[in-house]
């Protein structure tokens, strides 16, 4: 029996690290009934937070799906829930669970409002057009403030937040809030840990401000809804109930609106109301009218829409290992249905493969189901070759959908394993995690030989080698971790490549005039800007892609220190050939050498990642943390207070904040918080290029 699509909503829960994601969740899997016990983050008993290391840190590495159903008006829904990080580090997992969803339950700590992940986020949240809903978490706290954090997502997140409820009494005396869309006040019964609740009467010093808000609202959704506005200015006691909603259900699909409602968590309050209107207020699969895909063989697009009758369509979001069932991929189904045992189409790597077993997921425990339809999340086991981003579909009716674009990583640290039993596993086990981790990459260097493992920050690498001791049992050696540098030119320069080599019998020749340069400003894409200017046929066109080739190629070994080179602009303008001794090959090789030897006179510039890093400490200490800031080279952005600390914001160059966190507790005696993310490169100065180069010439000629 397939379900009714209008009732099943695929949400996340977003926000910054330690605003009460995980307790969130663990709330709702209580009150639908799926855990008959609540699991706390602090006592490492929470269901979605099942990795040891997690267990262990209190924080959220991976996302974890789990699948529940809520009663709401008489009606069953079926909702998935991705609960994710609010670690920087772990940013991939935000990207790939926000492709798929449909909505976005967004918290916010109460005390602390809009933090840098929830930026980071919402900036996500924006680029996927994800709707979305604003809880103020944390009620409970002292300091908290519900309609401050309101504003700060108006201002600071540029978006059009719109309380639903105002607090009834703040920090250690809320009990519960006023409903604005109804006019009445509700408080959660406490003997079944606010399973229910009871209505009060609206306390009589709200009553002014309630007005205020309520009539904010309405004038709100009037906006949004005409035969709503005349009714707002004619007669707005007339509005009812329903009229709103439906108005504000389109205003949020709109994304024109955020509602905002709040509550505690761990307190067992407003997460039920939170739900309901997750029900009310955020998309079913059934509100986008289909997604748009490419056809592998036309290059036309197509739209697949979400109903079980359409041609089988989904996207591969997450691999990742189970010790029992081995490699599970997750998939949103956006068209069609998939039966367990039979066959899907990848369009990435053109194989059919066969599905054995369909799971749905509740955090590390699966529930194996015989199908899974359009508009539904599940886990699916069986493929030999898959990637995250891949196009699962009917091979007969073959789509390739958007894929997700990662960030590259920043960080690197060069591994070798410690015994000779540890090598086949470190190699088995790296393209495991690799497999699981976009964001994670593994190269062995061609120089030194060694294993080098790249990720995004101190945490990620280190959560990595943790899961290499426990999960694969392999031990490694570790050196110190290594900045991610990459080379760029500022100069042109033109420059003409012959290669001949004559050793009997047939020889190879080449010849290519180019002019080497930055990429023009409007080109999008980064990588190689390659123009063919050749006219009159100096070169013959079947060896152009070959001069390409090469180009693109040497791209990946930079002539300062081997430090890969992101982007550039070649112009062939002329060259020659011989009928004879002329290949592709010979082409290749050419462009290869011209890359050597131009490179170095096109002012090429080493360039450092730069991170925005944000620190939130008492003020007393702040002298001190602006002046260990200006000794890493750091660039102050701002300041502002929040909550009664002092936040700095700064750009510093990734090289000088290893170890930042231990140097930071040592200032503030353990009183400051700071985070950090990759915000772009920049050249890096003469100094710092200088000894970087010689750093690297000094490993080559010791290895």
């Amino acid at each position: 029996m397939a379900r009714d699509l209008k009732y099943t909503r695929n949400i996340g829960i977003a926000a910054h690290i330690d605003a009460g994601k995980t307790t969130t969740t663990e709330r709702i899997l209580y009150y639908s009934g799926v855990n008959h016990k609540l699991g706390e983050t602090h006592e490492g008993s929470a269901t979605t937070d099942w990795m040891a290391q997690e267990q262990e840190r209190g924080i959220t590495i991976t996302s974890a799906a789990v699948t529940v159903d809520w009663a709401y008006r008489g009606q069953k829904y079926h909702m998935n829930i991705i609960d994710t990080p609010g670690h920087v580090d772990f940013t991939v997992e935000v990207n790939r669970s926000l492709r798929v969803l449909d909505g976005l339950v967004f918290l916010f700590s109460a005390v602390d409002g809009v933090e840098p992940q929830s930026e980071t986020n919402w900036r996500l949240a924006n680029n996927y057009h994800v709707p979305r809903i604003g809880f103020v978490n944390k009620m409970d706290r002292s300091g908290a403030d519900f309609l401050k954090v309101v504003k700060q997502v108006r201002e600071m997140l540029g978006s059009h937040a719109v309380p639903l409820q105002l607090p009834i009494g703040s920090e250690d005396a809320f009990t519960g809030v006023v409903d604005l869309i109804n006019n009445r006040g509700i408080v959660w019964n406490e003997h079944d840990k606010g399973m229910t609740f009871t209505e009060v009467p609206i306390p009589e010093s709200m009553e002014e401000e309630v007005a205020e808000w309520r009539e904010k609202l309405l004038e709100a959704v009037a906006e949004y809804d005409e035969s709503l506005m005349e009714k707002f200015f004619d007669a707005p006691e007339t509005i009812t109930e329903r009229e709103v909603l439906d108005a504000l259900r389109k205003a949020t699909l709109d994304a024109k609106i955020v509602p905002m409602v709040c509550g505690s968590s761990f307190k067992n309050k407003g997460v039920q109301t939170m739900l309901d209107y997750v029900m009310e207020l955020l998309p079913s699969p059934m509100d986008v009218e289909g997604i748009t895909g490419t056809n592998p063989d036309t290059e036309q697009e197509i739209v697949r829409k979400p109903d079980v009758t359409e041609p089988f369509a989904a996207l591969a979001f997450k691999i990742a290992t189970d010790p029992f069932v081995g490699r599970l991929c997750f998939i949103r189904v956006y068209s069609g249905n998939l039966d367990a045992g039979s066959y899907v189409y990848n369009t990435r790597s053109q194989n059919k493969e066969r599905i054995s077993r369909i799971f749905q997921m509740h955090a590390n425990k699966q529930n194996p189901i015989p199908n899974v339809g359009a508009g539904d999340i599940a886990a699916v086991v069986g493929f030999k070759d898959i990637k995250t981003g891949d196009t699962l579909c009917d091979e007969k009716n073959p789509i390739i959908l958007e894929s997700m674009d990662f960030p590259e990583p920043v960080i690197g640290l060069a591994i070798e394993p410690k015994t000779q039993a540890d090598i086949d596993k470190l190699g088995m086990a790296l393209g495991k995690l690799a497999e699981e981790d976009p964001t994670f990459h593994v190269k062995t260097d061609e120089e030194t030989g060694q294993t080098v493992i790249s990720g995004m920050g101190e945490l990620h690498l280190d959560i990595l080698m943790d899961r290499l001791k426990r999960e694969f049992k392999v031990e490694v050696n570790q050196g110190a971790p290594q900045v991610a540098y990459k080379e760029a030119i500022t100069g042109t320069t033109q420059h003409r490549e012959t290669y001949k080599k004559q050793t009997g019998g047939r020889g190879k020749f080449a010849d290519i005039q180019v002019v080497i340069s930055p990429i023009d400003a409007d080109f999008e894409k980064g990588g190689l800007q390659f123009v063919n200017e050749i006219s009159g046929g100096s070169i013959p066109r079947e060896f152009i892609p070959s001069v390409e080739k090469g180009f693109a190629a040497a791209m990946s070994n930079g002539v300062l220190a081997g430090y890969p080179l992101p982007d550039m602009k070649v112009r062939l303008i002329d060259g020659s050939f011989h009928a004879v001794d002329s290949d592709a090959l010979s082409f290749e090789i050419c462009a290869r050498s011209a890359f050597r030897e131009a490179l170095p006179k096109c002012k090429p510039v080493l360039m450092e990642p730069i991170m925005k890093v944000e620190i939130l400490t008492p003020e007393e200490n702040m002298g001190d943390v602006i002046g260990d800031m200006n000794r890493r080279r750091g660039q102050l952005l701002g300041m502002d207070s929040r909550a009664g600390s002092q936040v700095i914001k700064a750009h510093v160059p990734l090289s000088e904040m290893f170890g930042y966190v231990t140097q930071l507790r040592t200032i503030t005696s353990g009183r400051a918080t700071s985070t950090m993310e990759f915000d772009h490169y920049a050249e890096a100065p003469r100094n710092v290029q200088e000894e970087v180069i010689a750093k690297v010439k000094g490993a080559k000629n010791n290895g």
